[in-house]
């Protein structure tokens, strides 16, 4: 008998990508703990407040900065901590379910280096293009960017295995279409701040990484551009 009835299910889960989850979770968690007063005494409940002025992705500084060229290190912290800042519970939950989901495929073929790298990189290159191109840009909070990225490296992965399959690559971009015609609806119905371009800029970018950070990526390239 090969049966391993008491084997967890998160056993599976690669433990880079449970690290990044659980950061996510464990800040939202330290807030509402806060928020009750449950901890820290009454001063915590600012806590939000003060990580999110600390913290996020201010599209005004960073303009400020280029303009300024002044690039002091906690400022360029944002392009990153932004990440791991939330609105809310249900805005962190559903950042952590897409890194779970997404970040698992990516985390069993990547090494945990690149899978870490891919989600900051996404982050970043998302929050400055979509200060430098969205007309009046908001402050950014939350995974999505970072999360879109694995999202990118995900589709890379399919892209490259329908190849190999001989079958039509354009499949594996099915899920990154739905998702950003369910943004671009809501936000057409609901308005929006445009925080889609820095998602569609984190899956792009999470899917170029995936050339350099795949196993034998520049092989499998070289080889791929031959037989073509």
């Amino acid at each position: 008998m090969s049966e391993q009835p008491n084997t967890s299910p998160f056993n599976a889960i690669p433990p880079v990508i449970a690290a990044l989850a659980i950061v996510i979770i464990g800040i939202e968690v330290v807030f509402y703990l806060g928020s009750t007063g449950l901890v820290g005494g009454p001063q915590a409940i600012g806590w939000r407040l003060s990580a999110v002025q600390s913290y996020a992705f201010s599209p005004d500084i960073f303009a400020w900065m280029l303009q300024s060229g002044s690039w002091p290190a906690e400022h360029l912290l944002r392009t990153v901590s932004y990440l791991f800042l939330h609105g809310g519970f249900t805005h962190a939950l559903f950042g952590a379910v897409i890194v779970l989901a997404l970040g698992k495929m990516v985390g069993e073929i990547f090494h945990p280096l690149a899978v870490v790298a891919v989600f900051l990189i996404s982050g970043a290159a998302g929050a400055i293009v979509y200060t430098l191109v969205w007309p009046d840009p908001t402050t950014l909070l939350g995974a999505y960017p970072g999360a879109y990225g694995f999202i990118g490296a995900y589709t890379f992965l399919m892209w490259t295995q329908l190849r190999m399959l001989g079958e039509n690559q354009n499949k594996a971009f099915t899920l990154i279409a739905m998702l950003l015609g369910i943004q671009l609806l809501f936000g057409a119905l609901f308005g929006g701040t445009g925080d889609w371009l820095a998602d569609l800029t984190g899956f792009v970018v999470g899917f170029l990484l995936s050339f350099l950070f795949v196993p034998g990526g520049w092989t499998r390239l070289r080889e791929m551009m031959r037989r073509d």
